[in-house]
């Protein structure tokens, strides 16, 4: 990174008083993670922060010290815009739209399409929680226990307990520090990656039920149906494509999840010698290496049947 770039992003996050701190649709661990940590370490400086996820707080984070001040919408007026873990500005649905560009944009996806004034972004952290770890100390701003619980927990969630290819010791060693500072890993790792709702349990049922195979790549499709049958409340898979990925003799799971409004919301996991954030690309969307995802309109048959046989042919596996 950057250290001017660094340093003087940082410098007017110090100056200003009124700052909007945002996350992406359909948030996961890191967003929510990184959108508390940040916005409790401004808050600890005195600074008027709103905290806004355009989907809300889904209810398996909401454990989290300062997720009851999480909003859907922003209100007022702001000294600066800071987005945190979003690849490219769509993410962040309509909250934005006919605002200026964001101040800052904070990220580690390799697909970032830069679209801030600031943009710190490295593709080597395993998490946006893990550059905030590092960096809001290095300048300064506090980490309290609570700042620690959230950043620690995006980081868990995104790399899956550590255990995804990407994780490097320096991250071993942030998140130690955030242990030091406060975080609980063990109760962090329960909760973000064990615990499941008797719903999402039904739910993960749909999905297996409608599991297919050709050769070492996997797919499922999740209905709108699905979901109102079981009572699941989310707009996401439940995390059920990490449970596929341990599937033997799979190189890459695909899941289909409709979204309603002719939207279908497809994830990739994919082995470390197959890059799906290209994939992901070609339809509009983003993310990493090994798990990436986009959003794409049309019916989920169309779709499905399209998607994986662009990714036969861009992996070679025809």
């Amino acid at each position: 990174m950057d250290e001017t770039l660094l340093k003087g992003a940082f410098q007017e996050i110090r100056s200003a008083q009124r700052i909007l701190v945002i996350s992406h649709i359909r948030p996961d661990g890191d967003a929510v993670g990184s959108l508390i940590g940040l916005g409790l370490s401004l808050q600890d400086l005195n600074k008027e922060v709103q905290m806004v996820l355009p989907d809300g707080i889904p209810a398996i984070f909401r454990h989290l010290p300062g997720s009851d001040q999480i909003q859907k919408q922003a209100t007022g007026n702001f000294d600066l815009t800071l987005v945190v873990d979003c690849s490219d500005l769509t993410r962040t649905g309509e909250v934005l739209i006919g605002k200026p560009v964001p101040d800052m944009n904070l990220d580690h996806h390799p697909t970032n399409t830069k679209f801030a004034r600031y943009n710190l972004v490295d593709k080597t952290a395993v998490a946006t929680a893990e550059m905030l770890a590092e960096y809001l100390p290095q300048f300064g701003f506090p980490i309290s226990s609570q700042v620690a619980e959230a950043l620690l927990f995006g980081m868990i969630t995104d790399t899956l307990g550590f255990r995804t290819n990407n994780m490097t010791p320096k991250a071993m060693k942030i998140a130690a520090k955030l242990m030091e500072a406060g975080g609980d890993l063990p109760g962090l790792y329960q909760k973000g990656l064990l615990n499941r709702s008797f719903e999402a349990a039904r739910y993960w049922g749909a999905g297996l039920s409608n599991l297919e195979r050709d050769g070492r790549i996997i797919w499922t499709s999740l209905f709108l149906e699905d979901r109102r049958s079981v009572g699941y409340p989310g707009r996401d898979d439940a995390d059920l494509i990490n449970f596929l990925s341990t599937i033997d003799e799979t190189d890459v799971v695909i899941i289909f999840v409709e979204q309603g409004d002719g939207l279908v919301k497809v994830s990739w996991r994919s082995q470390p010698a197959y890059d799906v954030s290209q994939i992901a690309l070609f339809f509009d969307g983003g993310g990493h290496s090994a798990a990436a995802g986009a959003s794409i309109k049309g019916d989920l048959k169309s779709i499905q049947a399209n998607v994986i046989a662009t990714t036969k042919t861009m992996l070679g596996f025809m």
